[in-house]
């Protein structure tokens, strides 16, 4: 059913590495009662842990066409997992992300990314996604987007940046990056070889681990390990926030539930 933008839908467009913030960002909000999800294979982990959070309704789609907002809830939620290889080329990531905002555009009011800039793909959020016909909302850090999905959950670009000074040969992982960071050497990321990953990491001497209320740090340190033995780093840790994140969710929000001009 389209034409339902003017309904309390918010979309939500984000890459596997942050499938666990974003079910925990729902699964807090006592106005959220009923998750669409568009189901493929990035979206499995993303269903698992809303399912853990105890969301009342957790709709999955296998067709976007099958969408129809739940008018008897504060707002509604659809939610699209995007495969983490498209971030192999900046080309891919864009026309991935413009085709997706289109296809959800006339579902929604408002889209929010769990994106930043990654290597400078969103660089111009509004421009790019104009085809979703609804406004855009990326996570900013003060005046401009995050650099990326890791500096979205370190709290900025200072403090980005200040970790690699510190120590120049820094792998930042995100809980969810410990899961995914094998992901490296599938096909969808150019296949690379053992060899070759050890020949690009050769000058790494730590795996920074970003913590968070979405994985305990006990979990975080195991799921690094491998990591760690693969490309003799070491691990150490520092306290993330999901402050800029929440942010942009309750700005998103509030538009979606703001009634529309007449």
């Amino acid at each position: 059913m389209i034409g339902l933008k003017y309904m309390a839908t918010l979309g939500i467009l984000t890459c596997e590495i942050l499938e666990l913030e974003f079910a925990h960002l729902l699964g807090q909000d006592n106005t959220v009662h009923s998750v669409a999800v568009l189901e493929n294979q990035h979206s499995n982990r993303l269903i698992s842990a809303l399912e853990y959070q105890a969301i009342d309704t957790i709709r999955r789609l296998p067709d976007i066409d099958l969408f129809v907002s739940d008018n008897n809830q504060p707002i509604d939620i659809l939610i699209r997992v995007l495969e983490l290889g498209l971030h192999n080329r900046k080309k891919s990531l864009q026309d991935g992300i413009v085709e997706a905002a289109t296809e959800m555009g006339p579902y929604v009011k408002g889209l929010m990314l769990g994106y930043g800039l990654c290597g400078n793909a969103l660089e111009k959020p509004e421009e790019l996604l104009a085809c979703a016909g609804v406004p855009v909302f990326i996570p900013m850090d003060t005046n401009h987007p995050v650099d990326d999905c890791v500096g979205l959950l370190i709290g900025g670009r200072d403090a980005y940046y200040g970790e690699q000074c510190k120590e120049p040969g820094t792998f930042f992982m995100l809980p969810g990056w410990t899961q995914h960071w094998d992901r490296m050497f599938e096909a969808e990321f150019g296949g690379m070889s053992v060899d070759m990953a050890k020949r690009l990491f050769k000058d790494y001497k730590r795996s920074l681990l970003i913590t968070s209320p979405v994985m305990s740090t006990e979990e975080m340190h195991q799921n690094a390990r491998l990591f760690n033995d693969m490309f003799d780093t070491r691990s150490e840790f520092r306290q993330g926030t999901l402050k800029i994140l929440q942010e942009t969710w309750e700005k998103a929000k509030s538009h979606v539930l703001s009634r529309p001009k007449e």
